[in-house]
């Protein structure tokens, strides 16, 4: 399982690489898992000073990987839960976290994308909130996507589903920065160098008082979210719709 995320460490920053190309890198059971396996080792490791989040091969995170799990809503309920835990956990580092875009980050990859400190993408791009479309909801990604974005660009957003372009994206403030493709990787460590730079200490306060003000603290409203979307994903709507996705692929 360790496979499943690649962690390097250079320079006081940590790269936390998504690692199932094939697929995307949507997110399993096991791949959250391990993704929940690798922010415990940067927990730990006082010598990381930024971490970068990205994804391998040709998309960041095409979001949950929804097809294994098809009638099994212990599984899917599991799965949310799981996300929403290792989501909490890197917004609550006491360092800056950086998203790493390319290609596709829907559903729960652009969660990922908007739950950092910062996300970098690129113009071709593809993000978005699609869920709906499927018939699921986007309980568990609402709260980051508010705080980024705003409530009323998030409403408009999630209740009209599909996908938008990483331009379109660093607009409305789903990405921070909006960089060629070929500068995708060296713009990502220039800004965690840049970061490292910055006092421990006050980072750390910065990013506690930040998260306490903006809510990011409050984990009753995580888990709400978590199981309305395992609720919803359970019922006959959204089993019928993605049976149907499924079968056509």
């Amino acid at each position: 399982m360790a496979d499943l995320v690649h962690t390097t460490i250079e320079e006081g920053t940590a790269t936390l690489t998504l690692n199932r190309p094939d697929a995307r890198n949507a997110l399993s059971f096991e791949l959250i898992e391990a993704l929940g396996n690798a922010v415990g080792e940067i927990e730990a490791n006082d010598a990381v000073r930024a971490l970068i989040l990205a994804g391998n091969g040709k998309s960041f995170c095409a979001g949950m990987d929804l097809k294994g799990v098809i009638d099994d809503a212990e599984k899917m309920g599991g799965m949310l839960r799981g996300l929403s835990q290792v989501m909490r956990r890197i917004r609550r580092l006491p360092i800056p976290t950086i998203a790493r875009v390319q290609g596709a980050a829907v559903g729960g990859g652009c969660g990922l994308m908007v739950m950092t400190d910062f996300a970098i993408t690129h113009p071709e791009a593809k993000v978005g909130y699609p869920e709906v479309d499927l018939g699921v909801c986007p309980a568990v990604v609402a709260p980051w996507l508010i705080r980024k974005i705003g409530a009323g660009r998030a409403r408009a957003m999630l209740l009209a589903g599909g996908t938008t372009s990483g331009e379109e994206g660093y607009r409305i403030g789903l990405a921070s920065h909006l960089v060629e493709m070929e500068h995708l990787e060296a713009e990502s460590l220039d800004l965690a160098d840049e970061l490292c730079r910055g006092g421990r200490h006050a980072i750390s306060v910065t990013k506690q008082w930040l998260n306490e003000l903006d809510g990011s603290m409050e984990d009753a409203i995580f888990d709400k979210a978590a199981d309305l979307s395992a609720e919803v994903i359970a019922g006959e709507e959204a089993q019928s719709r993605l049976r149907k996705l499924f079968a056509k692929a």
